[in-house]
């Protein structure tokens, strides 16, 4: 009897439609039940614009904006290791936030956006001389020291009489974050930062501090990505806060990493909570500086939603059904990575009973090329079709690669009504413009 009423209850969860909250905020059915992000009908950009490709709702992006400025003003940075491109860069610097940058390639993206330097912080473990010195050149706001050496550099490139930069110290609290060990980045065994346990940090804080070629203006520290419980922001806190107390400096930045829904079960918490949370433990501790924040994930990756044409179903009875499609690794490698977990829709019936379990993988020459373990879809689905995977805007489009010589995806804005097109699909021109034969 148990035993029945066991396969009832998963006949049930098996049946259920997408989880609505997964989709980005505008979606809606069109008049046959098709998936519309942003007014745009999802069936209409595949066919025109191909597959793979990524449907961001731009209101969705500009709504998370808003709430990270409203909670925390011009101390709200946008990390852009997340998702980036030119449209991407000045949509943010439109809605308020300052833009965080990690690479040269980085910075040279938001420059083009017409970014103001000033708006710009520089982050990296293993910054080289030349990304200091453009940085340097150009007036970036912030730079987020990660290590002596970088302090070296530094020093070595500022001229005397010039005006030092503005710098942060990024420390490490020993908070280890509930989240997967390759994107755990607070505990003391980690590659970023100066360890507060060991002395570094105080050693860091003496030298700065004596430097002529920095102004030390404050602390950063970042315990990991998709943290899902926000206390573990607040323990970082209460530990920089302890720390940074006696410095009396105007600037501490609790980093980014908050956690988002990907999987039906799963909730996260707002970035709005997020901020009530941190402003909160800030109080608790006597914090008297201006606190930042520097979300990624939890600005892009709901927003958008991944299409993909379905290439092959292969049904092998009594082990599984596969359903493979025209993108994989290249354009989505988190699965690989982290295990990652993800929910399939299917684009025509949008909101259809998902009565079908299909192992989604993708067209890469690897067995480990797999987007969705456990993919539900409408028994509906076709050779053909286009299916979706939702909350792919975050660490897709940035985390790509031409692996089997796969062309990256193109990115599409969706608003009221209107696709445009921000990141065009590579060309096999592309491919070979740097191979020189």
């Amino acid at each position: 009897m148990a035993r029945r009423h066991f396969d009832r209850v998963r006949i049930t969860r098996l049946m259920t439609p997408i989880p609505w909250h997964l989709l980005p905020d505008n979606s809606s059915l069109g008049a046959n039940g098709q998936l519309v992000v942003g007014g745009c009908d999802t069936l209409e950009l595949a066919a025109e614009f191909g597959t793979p490709v990524f449907v961001y709702d731009e209101e969705h992006l500009r709504n998370r904006c808003r709430q990270a400025v409203q909670a925390f003003g011009r101390n709200a940075t946008y990390a852009t290791k997340a998702f980036l491109c030119v449209a991407m860069a000045r949509l943010v610097h439109e809605e308020g936030m300052r833009l965080d940058v990690a690479t040269g390639g980085e910075l040279a993206v938001v420059l083009a956006a017409d970014v103001p330097p000033e708006d710009i912080v520089l982050h990296g473990n293993n910054k080289s001389r030349r990304e200091l010195a453009e940085a340097l050149e150009v007036g970036v706001g912030r730079i987020v020291v990660d290590s002596f050496e970088e302090l070296d550099r530094i020093e070595d490139l500022v001229t005397s009489g010039a005006n030092p930069p503005k710098v942060l110290l990024r420390l490490t609290p020993g908070v280890k974050a509930v989240t997967h060990e390759f994107i755990a980045t607070g505990q003391d065994d980690s590659k970023f930062g100066f360890t507060v346990s060991s002395g570094l940090a105080t050693q860091a804080v003496d030298r700065a501090a004596a430097s002529g070629a920095v102004e030390l203006v404050g602390v950063h520290c970042h315990i990991g990505s998709q943290v899902f419980r926000v206390d573990s922001f607040a323990r970082a806190l209460e530990v920089i806060g302890r720390f940074a107390a006696p410095l009396d400096l105007p600037e501490l930045v609790i980093g980014g990493g908050l956690g988002v829904a990907y999987v039906e079960g799963e909730e996260a918490a707002s970035i709005s909570q997020w901020g009530t949370t941190l402003k909160q433990a800030a109080n608790d501790v006597g914090i008297s500086a201006a606190i930042g924040i520097e979300p990624g994930r939890s600005i892009t990756a709901a927003a958008a939603v991944t299409l993909y044409e379905v290439g092959v179903i292969k049904h092998l009875d009594g082990i599984r059904t596969y359903l493979a499609v025209d993108g994989g690794m290249s354009d989505n490698p988190r699965p690989v990575l982290y295990g990652s977990g993800y929910e399939t829709f299917l684009a025509r019936e949008a909101a259809a009973d998902r009565d079908m379990v299909a192992k989604v993988v993708g067209k890469h020459c690897e067995s480990g090329d797999v987007l969705v373990n456990e993919g539900k879809l409408p028994s509906t689905v076709a050779v053909g079709d286009i299916i979706g995977t939702p909350v792919t805007g975050a660490y897709g489009h940035s985390m790509g690669s031409n692996y089997n010589k796969v062309l990256r995806p193109p990115v599409v804005f969706c608003r009221d009504g209107d696709a445009r097109l921000v990141v065009r699909r590579e060309t096999y021109g592309d491919l070979l413009a740097s191979d020189l034969g």
